[in-house]
């Protein structure tokens, strides 16, 4: 039966089954008829082997491969060698045998080195300009997963302590007061403007006003002001109201709130009281 994995989810449990994967051409190795792709996705990197001499339309595809080509490949999962496996890898006890390989896309050589050594040598305007590959670099991705599972923390606690996230307008009336506004130009109503939000401010107040006495968002912020060194032109901030409180109620729940995530995120991590 075919399977379908990420690349970092194939163990030894696997042996035999045949499998599919998809992903970046991470490097390419000719050995003298035997070609070794390792095939990087999100998750992490496998090693697959391809024989040309034995399929000779798979090796005309593999000849054309360059690193960051973007392929699928089908083939049954087998034991390295004794002596070649490697522990740098989660999948390094294991191979793919490719039966089959089809090229998605031929990548062009890429602009910049996609490590983190290398690519946090390169110049920030040229990463920029290809977002797209600086995004594949472990560093950037490990920043992405990290945002993701910072917020869900942020999400599964609140929801834990009885709060509704609640979403609320981006387009508003401008306000005189707090920082400048971005403003976007109405087609439907020609010579009127919306401002973007600052903060969600008067909606949190119609909603206590409303009964929503527990409220958090994680709100997109929009602010036409000079980059601060903790502040920059649009930005996310944790917006939570509550009514009926002390200020020791809400310095207990935001403390817990960061101790726990601080467990979650980075176990390593000890935690030292001042007293």
């Amino acid at each position: 039966m075919k399977r379908t994995h990420h690349c970092a989810q194939l163990t030894k449990a696997d042996l035999g089954a045949v499998v599919s994967l998809a992903g970046w051409v991470d490097s390419i190795r000719d050995q003298g008829g035997i070609i070794f792709i390792d095939l990087r996705d999100r998750q992490g990197i496998t090693q697959v082997k391809l024989e040309p001499n034995s399929n000779a339309d798979t090796g005309a595809r593999a000849a054309q491969l360059k690193p960051e080509s973007v392929v699928g490949v089908t083939g049954r999962v087998t034991l390295r060698p004794a002596g070649t496996a490697n522990p740098n890898l989660a999948t390094g006890e294991i191979e793919v045998d490719a039966t089959a390989l089809e090229l998605h896309n031929l990548s062009d050589t890429p602009p910049f080195p996609l490590d983190d050594v290398a690519g946090d040598k390169v110049n920030e305007d040229l990463r920029l300009t290809y977002r797209y590959l600086d995004l594949r670099r472990p560093k950037m991705r490990r920043n992405l997963e990290v945002r993701h599972r910072t917020t869900k923390s942020v999400r599964d606690y609140f929801d834990a302590q009885g709060f509704i996230e609640v979403e609320t307008p981006i387009l508003f009336k401008s306000t005189p007061e707090g920082a400048r506004e971005y403003l976007v130009p109405s087609r439907i109503h020609p010579g009127e403007f919306y401002a973007l939000s600052q903060s969600p401010q008067q909606f949190k107040q119609i909603l206590m006003v409303a009964g929503v006495e527990k409220y958090l968002q994680l709100a997109r912020c929009f602010r036409d002001e000079d980059t601060r060194a903790d502040r920059q032109p649009e930005f996310t901030q944790l917006d939570i109201e509550m009514s009926f409180v002390e200020e020791e109620d809400i310095m207990g729940l935001m403390e817990e709130l960061f101790i726990g995530m601080l467990e979650k995120l980075k176990p390593e991590r000890k935690l030292i009281w001042a007293h």
